[in-house]
């Protein structure tokens, strides 16, 4: 979020140009404008094409999905007002809902939503899988289509309604057919709830959305990313200022009326003022430790075992939150609290134990080479994770070579396949909110293809076959009995180390009423008074 001075100072100014109407809540249109702070910057558009959380949430403002996940985690109908499947289960037929628009005026197809899934299963690790299992996506009419299955795909309507990177948004055919070219997203007409105004859109100073009139909403009751997406704001602007003691001071005087993440450190600085409200999100984040299976030493099983015993949730969320009330400690891959959550084969929840690291160290054959860890120095707490479990692997008998770098940096060099000495990595921390994690389908971390997968480039074809399992499963309980295979072998090969989780907080204004309680920021429902 950091700005030279010159872009700062724009920034500010169109935030205090907008008067007191706005610091005191105003009334008419002022009164419905939000002005709030983002988590991070809107740089790029295409929630399809970046797993950035901030253009998730950029998507979920503009778009729409077929189907969403209620607050019990279960996929019920968006876009889609009925839906069937055959008897073998080979054919799922679905019909778009009345009076679907996209912000043009243009109504929803069924064209629409084939060329959406179909850019979609091209991009996406469960949408990957799925197209394994498609057949044809073929339109029956206008509002509706079918995807025809060659095998069993027993997840289909979670698949559908996957509710984080990557998203399956619906976007108009002409908009995905100009992506697939090469042109990325450039039209931003959506079908959702807000409008994108491209004309206003300055990269890392303001984002503005309004109020998508045309938007007809489901009439249930919004639970999760579920429901009645009800807009009760005209414009939502984000803006992004200089230092977080900037921000502080703003909301404070009334400037802003929102921050969506704050850390502990500045939940201490405004707890307490006048006019504010804090409210502990839905979300939750989770750190963990990745490592890069091609090369030494974290290409040998047992190293990999020894790096999970030398650290322990506990001790990294005292170091890191600190607060207890704002972290839990959890040995479930797919999340405390969520429909799949196992504590079986846990390791390093409470305690590390770094003796029997060294001795499984040496029976290894470890002789001191460099562990290169890389690390974003301009993310607080993704810092202090990497700087935390560093010394923990220190104090275990690990080499490390700590490497400090941007976060641009570090994202680029993550994805090299190249040996650590000649600008690869071995290990790095990294942090995925929970929605990421929750389904076997979905998590990343559990990825088995090797180096065609995601970076760490883990090779497990017993993981992939258990996934396959999953994915036929249709009966809720052989949905949880397979889960807990699939973390069992997790911990056994150590395909990653879960380090815990941690609560988001938001501070609002008192006028603004609180955010829906889902594992997203969204911002239908939410309303500002005078």
């Amino acid at each position: 979020m950091l700005l030279n001075r010159r872009e700062a100072g724009l920034m500010l100014a169109s935030v205090l140009a907008s008067g007191p109407a706005f610091a005191q809540g105003g009334t008419g249109q002022a009164s419905r404008t939000l002005k709030m702070v983002p988590h991070a910057v809107l740089r790029l558009l295409d929630p399809v094409g970046t797993s950035a959380y901030i253009t998730r949430n950029h998507g979920y403002l503009i778009y729409d999905t077929l189907f969403g996940f209620d607050e019990k985690f279960r996929p019920q109908p968006q876009m889609v007002g009925n839906w069937n499947v055959s008897g073998d289960g080979l054919v799922y037929t679905f019909t778009l809902r009345d009076g679907l628009r996209f912000h043009d005026g243009a109504p929803v197809t069924s064209d629409d939503c084939i060329a959406s899934l179909s850019r979609w299963m091209k991009s996406d690790m469960t949408g990957e899988r799925l197209a394994r299992s498609v057949k044809e996506m073929v339109a029956v009419d206008t509002k509706t289509f079918k995807i025809v299955l060659s095998a069993s795909f027993a997840s289909m309507l979670e698949a559908l309604a996957k509710p984080s990177t990557n998203v399956p948004f619906i976007m108009p055919k002409r908009v995905v057919e100009a992506a697939d070219k090469g042109a990325g997203i450039t039209d931003t007409t959506g079908s959702g709830p807000f409008k994108f105004v491209a004309s206003e859109f300055r990269p890392g100073i303001k984002v503005v959305y309004e109020r998508n009139a045309d938007y007809v909403p489901r009439s249930e009751p919004a639970s999760y990313l579920a429901g009645g997406k009800i807009a009760k704001l005209d414009r939502i602007e984000w803006l992004t200022f200089p230092d977080i003691q900037t921000v502080v001071n703003a909301i404070k005087k009334g400037d802003i009326d929102l921050v969506e993440w704050v850390t502990a450190d500045t939940l201490t600085l405004l707890r307490g003022a006048p006019g504010l409200e804090i409210q502990k999100l839905a979300s939750a984040n989770c750190p963990f430790l990745r490592m890069n299976w091609l090369y030494p030493p974290f290409d040998n099983v047992k190293i990999r075992q020894a790096a999970q015993l030398a650290v322990s949730q506990r001790d990294v969320m005292d170091a890191v939150v600190g607060d207890q009330k704002a972290y839990e400690v959890c040995g479930a891959l797919f999340g405390c609290g969520s429909p799949l959550e196992t504590n079986a084969a846990s390791v390093g929840v409470e305690k590390a134990d770094p003796a029997k690291a060294k001795a499984l160290l040496k029976e290894a054959g470890y002789k001191g080479e460099p562990v290169v860890f890389i690390n974003p120095g301009d993310l607080t707490v993704w810092s202090a994770v990497s700087s935390v479990t560093s010394e923990m692997l220190k104090a275990a008998g690990f080499n490390v070579d700590f490497q400090t770098m941007d976060f641009a940096t570090l994202l680029a060099r993550r994805n090299r396949q190249t040996p650590p000495a000649e600008g690869g990595w071995n290990i790095m921390a990294t942090i995925n909110s929970t929605l990421d994690l929750y389904f076997p389908l979905s998590n990343v971390n559990l990825d088995g293809r090797g180096k065609s997968g995601y970076s760490g480039w883990s090779s497990d074809s017993e993981m992939e076959a258990l996934k396959e399992t999953f994915a036929k499963a249709s009966d809720p309980a052989d949905q949880k009995a397979i889960a807990e295979k699939i973390q069992k072998r997790a911990y056994e090969q150590v395909h990653y180390i879960p380090l815990g989780m941690y609560n988001n907080f938001s501070i609002r204004r008192s006028n603004v009423s609180p955010l829906l309680a889902a594992p997203v920021t969204v911002y239908w429902g939410l309303e500002k008074s005078a």
